[in-house]
């Protein structure tokens, strides 16, 4: 029987209790089981091997990703005086690291699989105690997750090479195929697993149809205090998003592989120390960053499966706050995933499908958004979760089947060679040298469309696009996809999704997110957190999470025995930080 954590979850972390599948994730740690835990992010995965590494004797290898994910879990272990370091390419203090290694001093050594994977290493880990493996981000091991990493496949061997040292993989994102196939790459076993649930529901998540998404992300920005990150799909257009959103007065930053790499490190690091920045970003930003108060994730485009943005979506309100997430998409954006699909090997191409199908469900929904999600994952939630765009304010489905025939029409008409604004100037009957010229204005088509039916067009065009029922051809006109067919002969509906009419909110206000502390004190705090964090060259939320600093500043205690009753102040931060933020609680008596 292992020794109760709860003790050491109280002195090191400062929690009075576990969360979720915690208790049940450490338990197995401890009593040296081979586990694998998909738990929601923020759920605080990385507790489940730090409190093992601190409670037993020996060294945990933590292998995670990315370098900057480490240096920032670094930062966090650190704070609350947990014994860790990274041993990265970026790293000049090496040689101390090692020796604080073979020492036994270490209860963390974060590397990169690819390090990892090596003999030198594997040699180097005979010369300490370790007592445990944890595999971060393990989906990276599978090819069926959407961030396959080869070297993950080569850690197995590694921890084989120590079988008494127990070992735990950590995911936030996998569906039950992922899981399997993690399971048997890193030998746990089938009762090893610890699947949490997949919900986050501080997220609001909102999805709408492109209508100059720069002005829509941009009323996106000012209704929502906070950080933020604004997923684009290309490098070109992360730069021009970031320029257009700067004229709002919020700092804004563009992050892409393809900046200088001192550019795209001082941006994410401006970021990461900010409460108010926006990041315009491609989706290599974020798997490094374990930012807690990001108050808000925006898609400009559509992101490439249900995991992918599930997992980018996830990066928002870690610390538990009211979040956004919001996805702009548009037709064309199906259009280039399908292209995309076939340009991809054979075997890989009906799985590509079904992701973009499960897309596009998601997109094209008139009922809850987190249910499609959530039964993605393979649970079974309720037909209403209460914090979506359309379960806050129900949309009206319209039948919009005959408006799609008479568009489906007039593409065969014009021999499946135009594009869609021509189609609809066709069918509204708007004469141009165009259409006398071509003799279309005699076709039965011409003219078919008028009064309300005109304003179903557009998105009638999206919806046929989004269901392959017409693609673009690589000249830019409309061809028949395989789809069509049972629409024209009347097998199958098509119904658009009509959202609600919402009064346009005054700027600056975000019942999603906006902060329920804004009060002298809680400001007082935060002013506080900023001074400290600079002085220690960490991010403010290192300090305290905005969670903590509500709680002083509801509770205002005047001790610092007071002070260690809130949730999240340790024995560490206690000392280090108590009195400093005792101050400012007293003053505002």
């Amino acid at each position: 029987m292992h020794p109760d954590p709860l003790p050491t979850l109280q002195r090191v972390f400062g929690f009075p209790q576990f969360r979720g599948v915690q208790s049940e994730v450490v338990s197995r740690v401890l009593e040296r089981e081979r586990t694998l835990a998909v738990m929601p992010t923020g759920a605080g995965k990385s507790l489940c091997y730090q409190l093992p590494a601190v409670m037993n004797e020996g060294t945990c290898i933590v292998v995670s990703p990315l370098i900057a994910l480490m240096h920032d879990q670094l930062r966090g272990a650190e704070a609350v005086g947990i014994r860790a370091a990274t041993l990265t390419s970026a790293d000049e203090n090496r040689g101390e690291t090692l020796r604080r290694f073979r020492a036994g001093a270490l209860d963390l050594l974060y590397v990169a699989p690819e390090r990892a994977s090596g003999q030198a290493f594997r040699d180097l880990l005979t010369e300490a105690p370790l007592c445990l493996f944890a595999i971060d981000e393990a989906h990276c091991v599978s090819e069926w997750g959407h961030d396959f990493r080869p070297d993950y496949r080569l850690l197995s061997p590694l921890m084989d090479a120590f079988p008494d040292v127990p070992r735990l993989a950590l995911t936030a994102t996998a569906d039950a195929h992922t899981r399997a196939d993690i399971a048997k790459q890193l030998g746990i076993p089938a009762d090893g697993m610890i699947v949490s649930g997949f919900d986050r529901p501080n997220i609001r998540y909102s999805i709408s149809a492109k209508a100059n998404v720069n002005r829509q992300i941009a009323d996106l920005i000012a209704a929502t205090p906070g950080p933020g990150i604004v997923y684009a799909q290309t490098r070109a257009a992360t730069e021009k998003l970031a320029e257009a959103l700067g004229r709002s007065g919020r700092p804004t930053r563009a992050y892409h592989a393809g900046l200088e790499p001192h550019i795209r490190a001082k941006n994410q690091a401006d970021f990461v120390a900010s409460e108010d920045m926006v990041i315009c970003a491609t989706v290599a930003f974020g798997m490094g960053i374990d930012k807690p108060d990001v108050r808000f994730v925006a898609h400009a485009g559509l992101p490439k499966s249900i995991e992918a943005y599930y997992q980018e979506t996830g990066r928002a309100g870690r610390d538990g706050d009211p979040s956004v997430a919001h996805l702009f998409w548009g037709a064309d954006d199906f259009a280039r995933a399908r292209q995309r699909i076939g340009e991809v090997e054979p075997e890989r191409q009906a799985g590509e499908r079904t992701r973009l199908q499960s897309l596009a469900a998601l997109v094209e929904t008139a009922g809850c958004r987190r249910r499609i999600l959530l039964r993605h994952f393979g649970e079974d939630p309720a037909e209403d979760c209460g914090n979506c765009d359309n379960c806050l304010g129900s949309p009206d489905a319209v039948d919009a089947t005959e408006t799609a025939r008479k568009f489906l029409s007039a593409v065969f008409r014009t021999g499946q060679m135009f594009g869609a604004g021509y189609i609809e100037e066709v069918l509204t009957g708007q004469s141009t040298e165009r259409s006398l010229m071509n003799g279309h204005e005699k076709l039965s088509v011409w003219n078919i469309v008028e009064g309300d039916e005109t304003a179903l067009l557009k998105p009638v065009a999206r919806a046929l696009l989004l269901r392959d029922a017409i693609r673009s051809n690589p000249h830019g006109g409309l061809e028949f996809g395989p789809a069509a067919r049972g629409i024209l002969k009347g097998e199958t509906a098509v119904s658009l999704i009509v959202p609600p009419k919402r009064e346009r909110r005054r700027r600056g206000v975000a019942p999603a997110a906006g902060n329920p502390a804004d009060t002298p004190l809680f400001e007082a705090l935060r002013e506080r957190r900023r001074t400290l964090a600079k002085d220690a060259g960490v991010p403010p939320y290192v300090i305290f999470h905005d969670s903590v600093l509500r709680d002083m500043a509801a509770q205002r205690p005047m001790s610092r025995a007071a002070l260690a009753v809130l949730s999240g102040i340790g024995a560490r931060k206690l000392d280090a930080y108590g009195d400093a933020f005792l101050e400012v609680i007293r003053e505002a008596r």
